[in-house]
């Protein structure tokens, strides 16, 4: 006969070990430098001693929740490439990469830090986060499939469609990221994307005095660019510029296409300025300002808006509309807590503030 093997330790055995209550144990596991030095020492001394590992289904059983927190990315397209299938036995290859043969995509860090905030406010509430990304057929089965599996969902604005968080929203509550989501029915967590653009085009406009102006815009479905470009053209008319002036092309959000775009831009006579609707679309700009053998900020000034930390580390730094992205992971989450303590209520919407930072890029002055 197989030996049988011990039970596991539980919270209540490295309670009594370590002479604490759970809550301290618990306090311990999640928020180690909220608790005196000493009585964490001992906590983690039991915690090593017993073998203990903390049981996410135990917690689920208790309060018949998962103690999990749902947050759903979009999806990317899968573009088919003439790269071989994975190789499992080493070896070099050199690529030929000057084509840009990764996708725009791949590295999106404007996920990576909401990210990486939601995942900070989960781990500090004893939470954990899983994070989903659907698009195309696959999508609807990954947003049930993962709404079966949390006690509440996070998603990124134009993620999903709204008659499918309807129908989410039943089981658990649902916080929407980006969008002012609240006449459909859900809380929602945005900056204020219409003011931070305005005022960064005014210092463009009235501040430099500068006419000649191209904008580089994001997808027109886009919520954020949406009120971005509301707020671009608020400037506009707060200055007298004639919004026919501006040269106006759409992206997709993407540093190689926006670099496309500056490229037909810059074919003709180059504009002074090149505002553009996110960091990465300005990064784009940037490799065909610089590329054409044009100055910034001396022949063109180029702005973006996020605050991604590449945008800290490009040449020129960039200037831009730093919103709190790792905020808006955190409200997320707190949010979805908040709707999980108190169900009624009317849909509730969290703005934040954003920051225009003026870099090498466009300068408080010329």
């Amino acid at each position: 006969m197989a030996e049988q093997r011990p039970a596991p330790p539980t919270v209540y055995d490295v309670a009594a070990a370590s002479g604490v209550s759970i809550a301290t144990v618990s306090r311990v596991l999640r928020t180690p430098d909220a608790v005196r030095e000493g009585t964490r020492d001992r906590v983690q001394a039991a915690i090593r001693l017993l073998g203990y590992v903390p049981s996410g289904n135990a917690r689920a059983l208790a309060g018949k929740r998962t103690g999990v927190i749902g947050l759903l990315l979009p999806g990317f397209d899968v573009v088919p490439d003439e790269r071989p299938g994975l190789v499992t036995d080493g070896g070099v290859r050199v690529v030929d990469d000057r084509r840009h043969v990764t996708q725009p995509f791949a590295s999106n860090l404007y996920f990576d830090e909401v990210l990486r905030g939601a995942e900070t406010e989960a781990w500090q509430r004893g939470l954990a986060l899983m994070v989903a990304a659907g698009r195309g057929p696959s999508r609807d089965v990954i947003v049930n499939d993962v709404a079966g599996r949390v006690d509440g969902l996070a998603v990124l604005a134009q993620t999903v469609p709204d008659e499918l968080l309807e129908h989410v929203a039943r089981r658990v509550p649902v916080v929407v990221l980006a969008d002012d989501r609240r006449s459909h029915g859900f809380d929602s967590v945005s900056v204020d994307n219409a003011a931070g653009m305005r005022t960064l085009a005014a210092h463009v406009i009235g501040r430099l005095g500068i006419r000649s102006i191209a904008y580089v815009a994001g997808p027109i479905d886009s919520p954020d660019d949406m009120e971005r470009s509301a707020g671009f053209r608020q400037a506009l008319d707060d200055h007298g510029v004639e919004p026919r002036s501006v040269r106006t092309v759409h992206g997709d959000f993407g540093r190689v296409r926006a670099r496309e775009l500056a490229v037909a831009l810059l074919s003709d006579t180059p504009p002074r300025a090149i505002v553009c609707s996110n960091d990465q679309s300005a990064l784009g700009v940037l490799d065909a300002v610089l590329a054409a053998g044009l100055r910034v900020p001396e022949d063109i000034v180029v702005t973006g808006f996020d605050g991604i930390d590449a945008g800290r580390f490009s040449a020129p730094r960039l200037t831009t509309v730093h919103q709190p992205m790792g905020e808006l992971g955190r409200a997320a989450v707190v949010a979805i807590v908040d709707r999980l303590e108190r169900r009624e209520g009317p849909p509730r919407a969290v703005r934040l503030p954003v920051e225009v930072l003026l870099r090498e890029s466009c300068p408080p002055a010329l």
